[in-house]
């Protein structure tokens, strides 16, 4: 698979604007990215910590993958997300090796990454996300 590194963790949380501030405001980091991701419900904000990012990710949809998982165990982390060189063939791969997906190709994801989840039944229950710059 070829992983090169932790591209990001992404935090569920309930208020982007009000989390911002703690993460600015408290930890002295700097909120250099906020897009929509219209095809996932979601609201995100990104800051850089050394060469890993967190993701905060703010649900506009209580039915949106977001919205959901607050609702079930409330704010907190979500996701951990490696950096491969191709996340398609890197979810086939991981297919192959048994892994149950959420996605059985990439897709378009925030900062024009392109993306796919891994399901956490197959991987000691984190949601597992596979990112690639193609």
């Amino acid at each position: 698979m070829n992983i090169s590194h932790i591209e990001h963790l992404g935090i569920a949380v309930e208020n982007l604007e009000e989390s911002i501030k703690y993460y600015e405001k408290i930890l002295g980091l700097k909120c250099y990215n906020i897009e929509e991701v219209v095809d996932q419900k979601v609201k995100t904000a990104f800051f850089l910590v050394g060469d890993t990012k967190i993701e905060l990710l703010e649900s506009t949809s209580p039915d949106g993958p977001i919205g959901k998982f607050i609702e079930k165990k409330g704010q907190g982390i979500h996701h951990i997300a490696f950096a491969v060189p191709n996340a398609s063939e890197a979810l086939k791969t991981a297919e192959e090796r048994g892994v149950k997906l959420v996605d059985k190709v990439s897709r378009k994801g925030a900062e024009g990454l392109n993306i796919g989840f891994l399901h956490p039944k197959s991987t000691q229950g984190v949601l597992t996300e596979l990112c690639s710059k193609e």
